[in-house]
């Protein structure tokens, strides 16, 4: 920028103008308009005032008047040039200050507010490919249940159309049917969305009551096999298919109020008995952190965790008990797992070991570790031990655990209240 001030200064049509040291006035023709506008144009900032300033100055008495008139400059802008040439400081721009202030200086929880209102209803690409989040409520919508629901006016609240590009800044891509159509939908599906929406929305909102979204991801070859993906580090996967050196299966718990999240992986199976150890595991640093009364499990009701394996709801139920707490059992509906929280972060792991190759368990364990969901990074462990497949109560057993829980009538199957102790 000062090169090329010091160029426009040396042109042979302004010499004239700023080599006058008599301080008569000066003719500006057309010409040597033009070329002033232009150069102040391609100018910007201090040196932008200083050259302006310069020129008023060459100009004589009533310089700034004439500068104002003929070449269309601010006065302001004119008198802060001046005061910075005659007082040898420069005046800082505070360019962030210009123009209209953001929604959150008038309303500086309405993106939380947002969030609480969109993330309960958002879905993961369910191929994983992608780390989007999608959402079908429309921005309209999304205003007016901030009038509803969270109390705000309507003469306060940004048209729908910043409300849509705040939901865009947040990440929350509109709904695409193509990824979000489900291939089947039962009769009970809108009743149970209903009913899961109500709970999970109580549940973030009461003290004492702490909501856990649960479920597995696909298995995880352990080879030098390619996932695709770019790295810098120039990595070479296999030319062929072969058999993997080792197999694991990651579990995740993960805390929708708070973006904590927990991994357990496994070489063996994961079974009803995997699950509930990891609970076990994990339920220490949850009791001491948050020491809740009632616990909300969301799950997606998949064949180790759905309200009829035998085996889950011995071992549930067991848990209650010994620990007095109440446990809510609240499942997605069929074919629609995506809904489930936990599902959300798979993506984003996906994508931060693309372009690497998982040669061993503890690449695997370490890049996991550092993998960011929303800031935070998960807590990773791995389960040793074999777990089989298989294990179940027999009739009779399971006729006294169900005496101790209770179903939701209509929703048997989705909504299971488990009490602290049986009477």
């Amino acid at each position: 920028m000062i090169t090329y001030l010091n160029e426009f200064l040396g042109n042979q049509l302004l010499k004239p103008l700023f080599s006058n040291n008599t301080q008569k006035s000066f003719q500006l023709t057309d010409e040597i308009k033009e070329v002033l506008k232009d150069g102040v144009a391609n100018l910007n900032g201090s040196i932008r005032r200083m050259f302006m300033a310069k020129t008023v100055i060459a100009l004589g008495k009533g310089g700034q008047s004439k500068a104002e008139k003929e070449l269309k400059w601010n006065r302001n802008t004119l008198r802060k040039g001046m005061f910075e040439v005659k007082r040898g400081i420069v005046c800082v721009d505070n360019i962030t200050a210009r123009g209209r202030k953001p929604i959150e200086t008038k309303l500086p929880k309405l993106s939380e507010d947002i969030k609480a209102i969109v993330k309960p209803t958002t879905q993961a690409d369910p191929t994983f490919r992608t780390t989007k989040l999608y959402t079908p409520l429309t921005a309209e919508s999304v205003r007016k249940i901030l009038i509803e629901e969270k109390n705000y006016e309507d003469n306060e609240l940004p048209s729908a159309r910043t409300i849509s590009t705040k939901l865009n800044d947040l990440n929350f891509n509109p709904q695409k049917v193509a990824k979000c159509k489900p291939v089947k939908k039962i009769k009970e599906t809108d009743e149970i969305f209903e009913q899961i929406h109500k709970i999970n929305k109580e549940a973030d909102a009461t003290e004492g009551v702490l909501r856990i979204s649960i479920d597995a991801k696909a298995k995880v070859e352990v080879g030098q096999f390619s996932r695709g993906g770019k790295s810098r580090q120039g990595e070479k996967g296999a030319d062929h298919d072969f058999a993997p050196e080792e197999i694991l299966t990651p579990f995740g718990f993960y805390l929708p109020a708070y973006d904590d999240l927990f991994y357990y992986y496994t070489k063996s199976l994961v079974t009803a008995d995997f699950i509930l150890d990891c609970l076990e595991n994990l339920w220490p640093l949850i009791k001491k952190r948050f020491n809740p009364h009632i616990l909300v499990i969301n799950s997606d009701n998949c064949p180790e965790t759905n309200s009829h394996r035998t085996q889950f709801i011995k071992r549930i139920v067991d848990f209650a008990h010994e620990q007095s707490i109440t446990i809510r059992l609240a499942y997605y509906p069929p074919y629609h797992s995506k809904y489930n929280p936990i599902e959300r972060t798979w993506g984003i792991l996906e994508k931060h070991w693309n372009g690497e190759i998982l040669y061993s368990t503890d690449k695997v364990i370490g890049l996991t570790k550092t993998m960011s969901w929303n800031g935070k990074n998960p807590n990773v462990q791995l389960v040793e031990g074999d777990y089989q497949k298989g294990v179940k109560l027999k009739k009779n057993e399971m006729l006294i655990y169900e005496k101790m829980i209770n179903r939701l009538p209509g929703l048997e199957k989705w909504f299971v209240d488990i009490p602290p102790n049986f009477n």
